[in-house]
């Protein structure tokens, strides 16, 4: 018996060209993981060698999220470490953090604004990312955020302009990168939103941004713990997507990648950022039987 139940959606006619394409996404996607206590015990759900995006905490600060990623990379996992530019201290810890990149053979990074308050000397990541670009990182990759929902403090005009400035800092570094959304259950508004960026200018690959099957009271937990402050904000206005979200038994990703398997190619999304808040064991499960189905 399948563990997740099939949700009331209109039937989609993918191309084989587009089932191909999701079955890829299913299978290579990047696990997120967050510096918490719950992630202790879902370690052991993690797939041999699978890429992890290690997230930034406000409240451990930097150094678990590098602690972390070391760890995972001498276990053979491929992990990217987030660097929050609010949590840069100044150029000197810009600098320590392009050489400690370097130093452990780190490939990828990805870069969030954040939230710290106050923060140190770089209030954004467009500001943080010109002085580390003059670093010797020894990077061949770096993400960067996009919202196609908004943002709760940042008007979506700023956030346009933004994406296409680090697109810029990064095409003249000469650094591959790619945008990873932010959370957001509307396939309709993903797909408005990066035809109308692709129209603009936006060339970067995307990774889409997908929520894992999480708990409600997990969720809401660590909303609280690691100030998910946007996401928090978007969960309050958008009480519909959210309550189908939440229901751990009924919630398939597939909701948010089927709509847009037509269009995924076209529109460059080559890549899923899996929102796991640690609960990999059952985004594991649902991978299994997303396959499974793909390839049955």
């Amino acid at each position: 018996m399948a563990l997740f139940k099939k949700n009331e959606v209109p039937e989609i006619v993918e191309s084989d060209e587009a089932r191909a394409h999701r079955e890829h996404l299913t299978r290579n996607f990047t696990i997120e993981v967050i510096p918490m206590k719950s992630l202790d015990n879902a370690r052991e759900h993690l797939p041999a060698g699978a890429p992890l995006s290690v997230t930034a905490s406000p409240v451990k600060g930097l150094e678990e999220t590098q602690r972390l990623t070391e760890e995972f990379q001498a276990a053979g996992f491929e992990p990217v470490p987030h660097i929050s530019a609010r949590m840069v201290r100044d150029r000197a810890h810009c600098a320590e953090l392009a050489h400690w990149l370097r130093d452990n053979g780190l490939k990828k990074m990805f870069l969030v604004g954040g939230d710290q308050e106050p923060p140190g000397e770089y209030f954004d990541a467009v500001l943080f990312l010109k002085d580390f670009l003059e670093q010797d990182h020894g990077l061949e990759g770096l993400g960067v955020t996009s919202y196609p929902d908004h943002h709760a403090f940042i008007s979506d005009e700023k956030l346009h302009e933004a994406l296409h400035a680090k697109q810029t800092l990064l095409a003249e570094a000469g650094l591959p990168g790619w945008c990873s959304t932010q959370m957001c259950f509307d396939a309709e508004v993903i797909e408005a939103w990066l035809r109308k960026e692709r129209a603009e200018g936006l060339t970067l690959p995307v990774h889409l941004g997908v929520s894992g099957v999480v708990d409600k009271a997990k969720l809401m937990t660590m909303g609280v713990r690691i100030g998910l402050g946007a996401s928090l904000g978007y969960l309050k206005k958008n009480r519909a997507a959210i309550t189908k979200m939440l229901t751990s038994t009924s919630y398939d990703p597939n909701d948010l990648m089927m709509p847009l398997s037509n269009a995924a190619l076209e529109l460059g999304i080559e890549g899923v950022h899996m929102y796991t808040f640690n609960q990999i064991e059952a985004t594991e499960q649902w991978r299994a039987e997303a396959l499974a189905e793909l390839t049955g």
